[in-house]
Parts: C-alpha cells; structure tokens; sequence
C-alpha cells in the first residue's frame, strides 16, 4: 500500500510540474515543429540549388513507363516534394507529354517523397526502442507505396485503368474556374523567410551554386537531427494527460479517423513529406503505435494531391484536359490504393512486416538504414533504366 501510494504521489507532482510549465514546453513544441518545417525546406531547397535545371531535365529521359516511375522517384527525392513533381508533370502534361508516361511518374512521385520521413527518423538512432519505432513509421510509407506500384503499374501498362477513370473524371470536371495555387499554402510563406536567407548567406559567400545548395541540404539534415532529439524529449513529458487523449482522438480512433486527420493535415500543408516527417517523432516517443501511424501516412497519400489538382484548373489551352485527367488518376490512384491494399488483410500486413523487419535490422546496425535509402531511391532505379534500356524498352 505503501509503495502504491508513493507511486500515486510521484504521478501527482509530475502531472502538477506539466501543467506549471506546459504553455513554455508547448511553445518550445511549436518552435521545434517550425525549425523542423524550416529543416525540410532547405533540404529541398538546397538540391534545388545544386541541381539547378537539371533537376527538371530529368523528366526528358522518361521514354517509357519504366523509365517514367524512374524519374518520378529521382525528382521527388531531389525536390524533397511530391507536391511540386506533381504539378510539374501536370504543367508537362499541359505541354504535351502523353498521360501514359506521366502515369508512372506520378507513381513514382510517391515513392521518392517519403525519404525526407526516412530522413527524419534517422534523427532518433542513438536511441534503440526510440529508433526502431520511428524508423518503422517512416518506412511503412515507402513499403505501402512500394506495393501500390507493384500491384498498380503492371495493370495500368496492361488495361489502362488509371487512364481510363481520368477520362471520366474529367469530364465532370473540365471547364472549371481556374484556381491559383500559392493562395492556398500557408506554409511556405512562414518558412520563406529564414530559408531565402540562408540561401542568400551561402549564395554570397559560396563560389558556386551547387557548393551552396550542398550545405543548405547538410544544413537541413543536421538541423532535423538537432531537432528531432529535443522534440523527442519534450513529447515524452507532454504526452500525460489530456494532450495524449486529444491527439488519439484525431489518429488514435481507428483507421478512418487516421485517414482522414493525415488527409485534412496534408491539404492544409500542401506537403505529404512534412505530414509524415512530423509524425515520425510522435512513433519515435512511443505517443502512437505502427498500426496508428499506418491509417494517417495513407491520409497524407491522398491530402498530397490537393496541390496537382489546384494546378490542373489553372491549366488553359488545348492539353488542359489532359492536364486535369492527370491529376484526377493520381488522386484516383492513391484513393483506390488505399482502398485495396489496406481493405484487404494480406496486402495489409505486407507494409506493417516490412517495416518493421527492417526497423529490426536497422536498429542493430544503422548500415542497413543507409543502405535501404541509397538502394531504393537511386540504386534500384539505376538498375532499372539500365534494364529498360538493354531490353529496348
């Protein structure tokens, strides 16, 4: 009785020490989340800047579907942004490019955006249990996108599915008002700021364009790893209490409630990578299990296509049709995905095994992290292209 009561009073005065300080941690939360959205633009930023328009020349050597789900990954995993490669391949559509190479580009598209959450979770390894949980969720959407394609690319090369309900879709919606896309993101106005500065800074003192965008993408990672460490702090001592019961309410609920939290997010940020990157530490500190973060990494799938659909009405001119087609198969896709691989229980299983394997293997030894992000978001495409072009596709 003794003991129990020594416990109750020890939980007492920690509940009472949270609430005394809870606006000040609360407020260092909110900084940290807005260094963490300032870490993740520089990362873009910064590959931006080196690669300059080469970045954007990628999607000439897309000759072919392999080729086309290729280019996707690549260029989201330099524009740390699914959202931008998206409304590039729509203004490419608009151009002329045929929809039947930009439906793997797409694909690809959400494949190469979940590096940056990989990324994130990488700030976490000094910490064991801490690591693997957070690498586990980061990785769950890489795997849930990686099975999407390999279920969805061979259909579509083979039915043209995809191209198929785009068709539909965009008959009911063509001849629309034109919508402009910067007014809905409020986002990037707050993080402009301190980016442009840094790229400023580096752009006087740099000799060249690619050297600075280099440190602003080290800058970036080593500002998430900074971050990533206090956050993971703090949120273990702020989840007590009503803080936890308000954030379960959102993602904690069920599966529907997560898909349609990580959606709302999403749309709001304009920025699936940032949604995840943010949930990561969340898992990281044990606040929400896999099967939790799993639901809202597909909401964030969707949410992401808030930004390409918004260009595609903007779109005039004899491609807009085809422009707005393809922004509807890339919502298309992922919601039919989602609806697929997660309604059915062994393809939904195959994301949450995955991941966590390879969260094991990854928390005995950080070289099979390393050598998963290198191999999937560059080798394995490499190999593909080479495979594409040695059988002349």
């Amino acid at each position: 009785m003794a003991g129990s009561a020594s416990i109750a009073y020890e939980d007492s005065r920690i509940a009472e020490k949270v609430s005394s300080g809870n606006w000040k941690q609360w407020a260092s939360v909110a900084l940290l989340v807005y260094l963490l959205l300032v870490a993740v633009s520089l990362i873009g930023g910064g590959f931006k800047l080196a690669a300059g328009d080469q970045a954007k020349e990628l999607f000439a050597f897309a000759t072919n579907p392999i080729v086309a789900l290729v280019v996707g990954t690549v260029a989201t995993a330099l524009i740390q942004s699914s959202s931008t490669v998206t409304s590039i391949i729509v203004g490419l559509v608009a151009g002329g490019l045929p929809v039947e190479i930009a439906i793997p580009m797409v694909m690809g598209a959400n494949i190469g955006t979940t590096i940056t959450n990989t990324i994130v979770s990488l700030g976490h390894v000094k910490q064991g249990e801490e690591f693997k949980r957070a690498f586990a969720a980061a990785t769950i959407h890489d795997f849930f996108n990686l099975v999407s394609v390999v279920i969805f690319l061979p259909l579509e090369i083979m039915f043209g599915f995809l191209e198929k309900i785009g068709v539909y879709l965009s008959t009911f919606m063509h001849g629309g008002d034109s919508v402009s896309v910067s007014g809905f993101n409020f986002i990037k106005p707050l993080v402009n700021p301190p980016v442009n500065f840094v790229k400023d800074t580096l752009g006087s003192i740099s000799p060249s364009e690619m050297i600075a965008g280099v440190i602003m993408a080290v800058l970036g990672v080593v500002t998430i790893f900074v971050v990533i460490t206090l956050i993971g702090k703090l949120l273990k001592v702020l989840m007590v209490g009503k803080a936890k019961d308000i954030l379960h309410s959102a993602i904690g609920r069920g599966p529907i409630s997560g898909i349609l939290s990580g959606t709302g997010i999403t749309v709001l940020v304009q920025s699936s990578s940032t949604t995840t990157s943010l949930i990561v530490p969340l898992a990281g500190s044990g606040v929400f299990s896999l099967r939790q973060i799993y639901p809202f990494t597909l909401g964030a799938n969707i949410g992401t296509c808030i930004t390409a659909l918004l260009a595609a009405t903007a779109v005039s001119g004899p491609f807009a049709i085809f422009a707005l087609q393809i922004a509807l198969i890339h919502f298309a896709y992922n919601v039919i995905g989602v609806i697929v691989i997660y309604g059915i229980k062994p393809l939904r299983e195959i994301p949450i095994w995955a991941a966590q394997k390879l969260a094991e293997a990854a928390t005995k030894n950080i070289l099979y992290a390393v050598g998963y992000v290198v191999s999937v978001f560059f080798v394995l495409p490499g190999i593909l292209i080479a495979i594409s072009q040695t059988m002349g596709w």
